[in-house]
C-alpha cells in the first residue's frame, strides 16, 4: 500500500508553453505610439492544480505571453516600446500605454469532462493609460482553447489547448480592441488639433457703430427737408 501511495503521489504532468507563434495580422495599423509593460507574474505565468483523486498538473506559461503580445502589439500600432525596469512612460513620447495582465486560468482534462478533449480558458485583462498615466480603458477578455487527445498525448493536448487558447484572445484583440477601448482616441495629433478648433476665434467686427453713424446722417438729412 505505501508503494502504491508513493507512486500515485508522484503521478504529475508538467506542460511548457514556448512560443504561441501567430500569423502577422492583415489589419491597418492604428496610428499610435504605445508602450506596453508586462507584469513579472504575466511574463512569467506558472498554474498548478492537484485534481482531486488525480493527478497534479503544471502549466508553465513562460514568456509566452510576453511573445504573444510584442508581437501583436507591434503589428497592430505604428509604434510600440517594450518598458524594462525603471522607465517612466509618462516620460516617453507616447499616446498611451498598454498593461495586460492574466486574472484567471483553467482547464479540464478528459476525466473530467468524460470526453476526449482537454479545454483551456484564460481571462486576460488589458489596461489602457493615457500619457499623463490617467486609466483610459479597462477590457476583460475571455479566451478558450480545444485540444483533442486522438491524435496526441496527454502533455502535448493540454499544452495546444492552452496555445489555441492564447490564439482565441489574440484574434479577439485585433478585431475589438479599438472598437470596446476607443484607444485611437488617444492620438496626441489629433487631440493637439482638436484642441486648437475648441479655441475661441477671434470676433467678426460688428456693424453696430456704422449703422449708429446712418441713422445720425438719416436724421440731418430729415432735418434739411424741413428747413428746406
Amino acid at each position: 500500500m505505501a508503494a502504491c501511495f508513493a507512486a500515485f503521489s508522484g503521478c504529475s504532468s508538467q506542460v511548457t508553453v514556448n512560443d504561441p507563434t501567430i500569423p502577422d495580422p492583415l489589419i491597418e495599423k492604428i496610428p499610435l505610439s504605445v508602450a506596453v509593460r508586462f507584469p513579472d507574474q504575466f511574463d512569467h505565468y506558472i498554474y498548478e492544480d492537484q485534481l482531486a483523486g488525480r493527478e497534479k498538473w503544471t502549466v508553465d506559461l513562460g514568456r509566452s505571453n510576453e511573445l504573444l503580445f510584442t508581437k501583436l502589439f507591434s503589428s497592430m500600432f505604428n509604434e510600440l516600446t517594450v518598458i524594462e525596469g525603471g522607465m517612466d512612460p509618462k516620460d516617453m513620447p507616447i499616446d498611451a500605454y498598454i498593461e495586460p495582465s492574466i486574472d484567471a486560468f483553467e482547464f479540464s482534462t478528459p476525466a473530467q469532462s468524460q470526453t476526449e478533449a482537454f479545454a483551456v480558458w484564460i481571462r486576460y485583462r488589458i489596461k489602457i493609460f493615457d500619457k499623463n498615466g490617467d486609466q483610459f480603458a479597462n477590457w476583460p477578455i475571455s479566451a478558450y482553447g480545444k485540444s483533442q487527445t486522438t491524435m496526441m498525448g496527454g502533455d502535448d493536448a493540454m499544452r495546444r489547448a492552452a496555445v489555441l487558447a492564447m490564439r482565441d484572445a489574440a484574434a479577439l484583440i485585433v478585431m475589438q480592441l479599438d472598437k470596446t477601448t476607443r484607444i485611437s482616441r488617444l492620438n496626441r495629433s489629433k487631440l493637439s488639433r482638436a484642441a486648437v478648433r475648441s479655441e475661441p476665434e477671434n470676433p467678426e467686427p460688428t456693424m453696430t457703430e456704422p449703422v449708429e453713424e446712418a441713422s445720425k446722417t438719416a436724421a440731418s438729412e430729415d432735418a434739411i427737408d424741413e428747413t428746406g
